[in-house]
């Protein structure tokens, strides 16, 4: 075998994952498809450079055919049929996986990726706790002897995997001398110890694609669900898959981008901070016009984000695909009822808004949001598992629209500027030390947000934007004075141990992100070398 690895000391199932046979299987994929994925990356900078150019993007002229053309997604299985409610979380630990299959969500996103922290102890172990759910043994059991285990009584979320988007490598793996994919190697692992069981149980092995930023890389990921079936016998169209959109370029891709996957394609998803990360990454060159307000100011209302998020539902429902809205990231507070209450009613109004929209389904980051989400879409669906046939002719969007980033406004804070700083430190801190998803003031955080973040504040500085607060200009020197404020705020509230061995390195890698001349692609890419376990 041209494959070698390391094997995680600390995940029990390590030797079952990480099998001969499995590996095999991830070096196949390696060999016939890693060189295509690192020239559709490459690609990648060659199409930013371009637009940033010209200060603008559009719906591509060579594939008008494919918009205008009168074609349609293969059927859903009928375990996808209904995804009203969908709870996101990582797959390991063991505890969490449990809670989100219990939830009584219909789907659950079983992250490897945004909401992970992608130590290979942790990717490795969300294999297994997911080749353990399949099974239907997944337990745990707390160091306080509390038992955690799957119930009987109500049907499990249907399973929905998220492996890590094409640009992110995995150090642990090579092939042929070279590092491996993330990509390749979760959906590999998870699709080989899981496909055949989870069809067993009246299922399949069913994907979140993220983070692409061209048909040309559905169209990779296509051929891979085809060799996969191939490789293992499966008949073909058994793998369904379901994309976030939430690149801009992707935006202006979604019908090029669900033909690509029409033999496997479920539907598409319609995210927010990855969105809005990606257009000022994409337009960072761009001059005034694409500076984006405070990222708490942009809500989905905002007409960029209508226009985005109604032309997911149309180009969705027309093609016989699924649309799903964006995550409700509140957790509750144990606390204060108060904030709850104010809480739960803007989480109410979010998703009434994307059920009238046509939504079929939302996501949801907390099991205490299941009801509320299912209330809202049970109100809208009725006995219908979904509203496909909702058609949104009366949608008519344009690229302006799409890129018309004044319409969120022009609110610029300094207080905003201290909120990114002090979210994103906190949650590489956190991100570093194994846990990709964060509880911060009660929202639930993962790498989205810290991306937006750093990026705001980035992009605020190349363009020295005047504070609306206080009239200071985003200078180099005012944003690392915020820093270092903002870390003397987590010195107030950390163990001085936790704060040196994880604070201090998130710090400097988030001042190393906003602060120098050139903008880092993605931030995950910097912190891999920090992380604990990560090679």
């Amino acid at each position: 075998m041209s494959i070698t690895h390391t094997t995680p000391q600390n995940v029990a199932a390590a030797d079952e994952i990480l099998s001969e046979e499995a590996l095999a299987f991830v070096e196949a994929l390696h060999e016939k498809f890693a060189d295509r994925r690192e020239e559709l990356l490459d690609q990648r900078e060659t199409a930013r450079a371009k637009a940033a150019e010209t200060g603008t993007m559009d719906f591509l002229p060579e594939t008008r055919e494919v918009r205008e053309g009168d074609w349609k997604v293969a059927p859903a299985p009928e375990a996808l049929q209904d995804r009203r409610v969908e709870m996101t979380g990582p797959a390991s630990p063991a505890k969490m996986a449990i809670n989100a299959l219990n939830s009584g969500a219909k789907v659950w996103l079983a992250d490897l990726e945004d909401a992970a922290s992608p130590s290979w102890a942790n990717q490795v172990d969300a294999i297994a706790n997911l080749r353990d759910a399949a099974r239907g043994t997944l337990g745990f059991t707390s160091p306080e002897g509390k038992e955690y285990k799957l119930r009987e009584d109500v049907p499990l979320a249907v399973v929905v995997m998220r492996p890590r988007g094409w640009h992110l490598p995995e150090y642990n793996i090579t092939v042929n001398g070279k590092t491996g994919s993330g990509s390749l190697t979760d959906f590999g692992l998870h699709f080989f110890h899981t496909a055949k069981q989870l069809l067993e149980n009246g299922q399949g092995p069913y994907y979140y694609l993220p983070k692409m930023e061209s048909y040309l890389e559905a169209r990779l990921w296509n051929d891979v669900f085809t060799f996969a079936e191939e490789y293992l016998g499966i008949e073909h169209g058994t793998v369904r898959a379901t994309v976030l959109i939430e690149t801009i370029p992707a935006a202006f891709q979604m019908d090029e981008i669900l033909y690509e996957l029409r033999d496997h394609a479920s539907g598409l998803n319609a995210g927010r901070w990855d969105y809005l990360f990606s257009i000022i990454k994409y337009f960072r060159d761009a001059g005034e016009k694409f500076i984006l307000a405070d990222r708490s100011a942009v809500t989905m209302t905002a007409p960029l984000m209508r226009a985005y998020t109604d032309l997911l539902v149309q180009t969705c429902h027309k093609r016989g695909a699924f649309a799903m809205g964006g995550m409700a990231a509140f957790i509750p507070s144990r606390k204060d009822e108060e904030i709850n209450k104010a809480a739960f009613e803007k989480v109410r109004n979010d998703k009434t808004r994307e059920a009238g929209d046509g939504f079929d389904g939302s996501w949801v980051a907390h099991p205490d949001l299941v009801p509320v989400c299912q209330e809202v879409f049970d109100g809208v669906l009725g006995e219908n598992p979904n509203q496909v046939d909702h058609q949104r002719p009366d949608v008519d969007v344009t690229a302006e629209m799409l890129l018309d980033v004044p319409s969120a406004g022009d609110q610029r804070t300094e207080k905003e500027l201290n909120a990114n700083l002090y979210v994103a430190i906190r949650y590489v801190a956190v991100w570093l030390s194994g846990n990709g998803a964060v509880a911060i003031h009660n929202l639930m955080e993962d790498a989205a947000t810290a991306e937006i973040s750093r990026s705001q504040i980035w992009q605020q500085i190349k363009n020295g934007v005047v504070y609306t607060d206080t009239g200071n200009t985003a200078t180099r020197e005012l944003v690392a004075d915020a820093l270092d404020t903002q870390l003397d705020v987590l010195r107030g509230e950390i163990d001085e141990e936790n704060f040196e061995k994880w604070f201090v390195p998130a710090g400097r890698l988030i001042a190393d992100m906003v602060l120098k001349e050139d903008y880092p692609a993605f931030l995950t890419l910097s912190a891999y070398d920090l992380m604990e376990g990560s090679k």
